[in-house]
Formats: C-alpha cells, structure tokens, sequence
C-alpha cells in the first residue's frame, strides 16, 4: 500500500515539473519575442531606416540568434576544458615568444591572484 502511494507522488511531481517546464518555455519565449520586438522596432528602424517587425518576426531573430551565437543546446563549459598537453604547448609559446613564465592557474595547484 505505501509503496503504490510513494509512486503515485512520484509520478504526480514528474507531471508537475513536466507542466512547470512548459509554462516556462512559453513564459520565456514570449518575454523573449517581446523585448527582441521593442528593441528592434524602437532603435533600428530610426538610426538604420530598418522596417519594424511583429512578434514572430522578432521570435524568429531570436532563434536566429540562439542557432547563430548560442548553439543548439548543452554546456559551453565544456568547451573551455582543456587537455594538459594543450595547456602546457600554450604556456611553452608564451615562453618562447615573451620570455615569461604564464600564470599558473587554479586547477595547475597555482593562484591567478
């Protein structure tokens, strides 16, 4: 009895996240498309001549830009990790070229500061 209980709420708050996402997805995209829409239609069409756009319009320049500048989706911490030999070919030009020996950074054991 307690175990079909404990599943039941589990299954309540998946379904509770699920319709929270949702509301948010929309939530943003129409705060988004909207001040995408104000900005454009109060500054471009002044300095540029530009036309103004309506509310899909600007909802699609913003997911031009997402596509564009922002990537389809994960972590872009991901990309700033970097193997130790690229670190250390890095730090061998910086000594090469300017004769100094590169900060250490935190994760070396050094401090930036």
């Amino acid at each position: 009895m307690m175990r079909n209980i404990v599943g039941k709420s589990i299954i309540a708050r998946r379904i509770a996240i699920g319709v929270a996402g949702s509301i948010a997805v929309v939530l943003f995209a129409f705060i988004g498309g909207q001040a995408v829409k104000l900005l454009w239609n109060w500054l471009l069409p002044a300095l540029f001549g530009l036309p103004v756009v309506t509310f899909w319009q600007a909802l699609g320049l913003l997911v031009l830009c997402r596509l564009l500048f922002g990537g389809l989706g994960g972590h872009g911490r991901r990309h700033w990790r970097m193997k130790d030999e690229d670190r250390e070919r890095i730090r061998q030009r910086i000594r090469e070229r300017y004769g100094v020996e590169p900060p250490q950074s935190p994760a070396d054991g050094g401090n930036l500061l």
